[in-house]
């Protein structure tokens, strides 16, 4: 059934191009060098705090910095407990269309000790993490309209200094649906090819998600999130809920913070503060 959800989602990928390319605005065409003016942007959308991206690109010419501030991680498999601290995980977006930006991610610095449940014996290691590139191409919505969608290719590059890790990619898609009322239904699927927890193998994984969020009171959004991944390696379900809230803190500029617990006993439980920050 899984597989035959990823295939159907990837034929709408490949249709969706065509419809979302004769619904666009006509525009002036803005690029990386010529910016939009600052009184012709779109209101400021992030990546985070939840797991759902946003299917918004940066508008051209302009650039938007969103971290994780501090991110501490907890997670448990058969054999190895995990705590993890990260410190400035960091995504630099670009806009260089109207419809399209780059993304540079990067770990400033990250802690992580695993202690065997077997031995008590622990290893502690730290120093910086990978590097993350992405692009985002917005298909539909992005100027007009209550449905948006986007494709969001990404690879990953094995530079981290406190775990061990290889290269990395997966495609995800992200869509969003605008209701009346200030309420907005996010959605994505995302199909990886991952490191595995335990060993330096490969394995692909399947994740879909969908969150809601609403103002609490005016510059302060509520988030709820659900989503869940499957490995098809080890055939396994981990399902996981996301709760946050994000303030507008000043002028392009945003806080947030929240939760997201793995409700099986060996998914990882996240607590974070971040922040996003737009030019």
């Amino acid at each position: 059934m899984n597989r035959n959800y990823i295939l159907i989602m990837g034929i709408i990928g490949l249709l969706f191009p065509l419809k979302g390319s004769r619904q666009q605005i006509v525009q002036k065409k803005y690029s990386l060098f010529n910016p939009v003016p600052k009184e012709q942007m779109r209101e400021m959308e992030t990546d985070r705090p939840d797991v759902t991206e946003s299917p918004y690109t940066v508008d051209a010419g302009h650039f938007q910095l969103e971290t994780d501030l501090i991110r501490t991680i907890s997670e448990k498999s058969e054999s190895i407990k995990t705590k993890t601290l990260l410190i400035n995980q960091m995504n630099l977006k670009v806009g260089l269309t109207g419809s399209t930006a780059v993304q540079i991610g990067f770990q400033a610095y990250g802690w992580q000790r695993e202690t065997e449940l077997d031995s008590g014996n622990k290893t502690v290691n730290d120093g910086h993490g990978d590097l993350t590139f992405r692009i985002k191409q917005n298909l539909i919505g992005n100027d007009k309209g209550n449905f948006i969608m986007a494709l969001l290719p990404y690879v990953k590059i094995p530079t981290s200094k406190y775990e061990e890790s290889r290269f990395e990619g997966g495609l995800i898609v992200p869509m969003q649906y605008k209701f009346s009322g200030e309420w907005n239904l996010g959605f994505q699927v995302e199909l990886d090819r991952l490191k595995d927890q335990n060993d330096n193998a490969m394995h692909t994984e399947f994740l879909q998600t969908l969150t809601v969020s609403h103002p609490i009171t005016k510059g302060l959004d509520g988030i709820a999130e659900t989503y869940y991944t499957y490995d098809f390696k080890a055939h396994q379900f981990s399902n996981y809920i996301n709760a946050a809230i994000q303030i507008d803190a000043a002028k392009d500029f945003k806080l947030d913070a929240g939760l997201n617990i793995g409700l099986q006993h060996t998914a990882a439980k996240h607590f974070f503060i971040g922040a996003s920050y737009r030019l």
